[in-house]
């Protein structure tokens, strides 16, 4: 009776961590897809800025990809200076936020924000 006791305890802890570990995965990939969204985001961005020499913010589609469930947001700021040969310069600020819903609607909920500044 004591080892058929012993071996389902065994058996009921090796089932919550197969459990748990497989969250822990799927949570881990959604990270990593949350992170390529929104390197996404940026690329976009500075794209869209270097073809209009402006400022492009906006909210770049990822329709058709394996990112697709991921809604992603770029901001961008620009100054604009003159370097120590009187050249002018532009520095864009760019910030890309993507995010699979909301955490109370997802139980793998990603989130991940980048930043980048680039010189034109």
């Amino acid at each position: 009776m004591f080892l058929i006791i012993v071996v389902a305890l065994v058996v009921i802890v090796m089932a919550r961590l197969a459990v748990t570990q497989h969250g822990t995965s799927s949570l881990t990939i959604q990270q990593a897809r949350a992170y390529q969204a929104a390197r996404s985001g940026l690329e976009w961005g500075i794209t869209q800025a270097f073809h209009t020499r402006s400022c492009a913010a906006g909210t770049p589609s990822m329709a058709g990809s394996s990112l697709a469930d991921f809604a992603v947001v770029v901001t961008c700021s620009s100054n604009d200076y003159l370097d120590d040969d009187g050249t002018a310069v532009r520095i864009f600020r760019f910030t890309a936020t993507a995010q699979n819903g909301t955490p109370a609607a997802r139980p793998d909920y990603a989130y991940r924000q980048l930043t980048a500044v680039v010189e034109r």
